[in-house]
């Protein structure tokens, strides 16, 4: 039997706030059970399982960050579009820890999350073609931003500069700097991967 008033959608904020709270490992059937007042089976009655509460909560995580990303990149090239790409993700990520972790969650094929992390992927192509890369090095230069944003903001919020000086903030920029600088000077050589 449902509970009246219990809904996927309801299941899946509450484990983004529980994420958030506590971490991604203490999103289980259980706990939500226990945070609704409810047996598990009421759970169950609406999710597949675990695997596809998970699923579920990677796609409203990466559908809130998809949001704050159309808020902030309208108008925005080259330099500008990429500080403001990063610094929604790094603001997202300090905002809700939880929820970033289930961003960087790998999906299953075919999923709600798959398809919130391509619209990840298509402003994060459309910044680097604002550069002028060539098309076969726009997927590189796309994982250069994931890598710079993501290695970033695990080190801080593993707390990796707390004990540390400059503050983070001056490191971010500094990173972001970086970043672009490549992107404006991209090889125009392949490197050959062997060596």
């Amino acid at each position: 039997m449902q509970r009246p008033g219990l809904t996927e959608a309801r299941l899946v904020e509450a484990a983004a706030e529980l994420a958030d709270a506590s971490g991604l490992p203490a999103v289980t059937v259980s706990a939500l059970a226990r945070r609704f007042d409810v047996r598990p089976a009421s759970v169950y009655s609406h999710i597949a399982g675990l695997d596809a509460l998970l699923d579920a909560t990677a796609a409203f995580a990466l559908g809130e960050l998809g949001d704050r990303l159309a808020e902030t990149l309208p108008g925005k090239a080259g330099r500008d579009a990429l500080f403001a790409f990063a610094d929604a993700h790094r603001d997202y990520a300090r905002a809700h820890p939880g929820r970033w972790q289930f961003a960087q969650r790998r999906a299953a094929p075919d999923t709600a999350a798959t398809v919130a992390g391509g619209r990840m992927a298509r402003a994060a192509r459309g910044i680097v073609s604002g550069y002028g890369l060539a098309p076969d090095d726009e997927v590189h230069a796309v994982r250069l931003i994931g890598s710079a944003i993501n290695g970033f903001v695990a080190l801080e919020a593993g707390g990796g500069f707390e004990h540390s000086t400059p503050p983070a903030a001056e490191s971010w920029a500094r990173v972001l700097d970086a970043v672009d600088t490549s992107l404006r000077n991209w090889p125009t050589h392949p490197v050959d991967p062997t060596n």
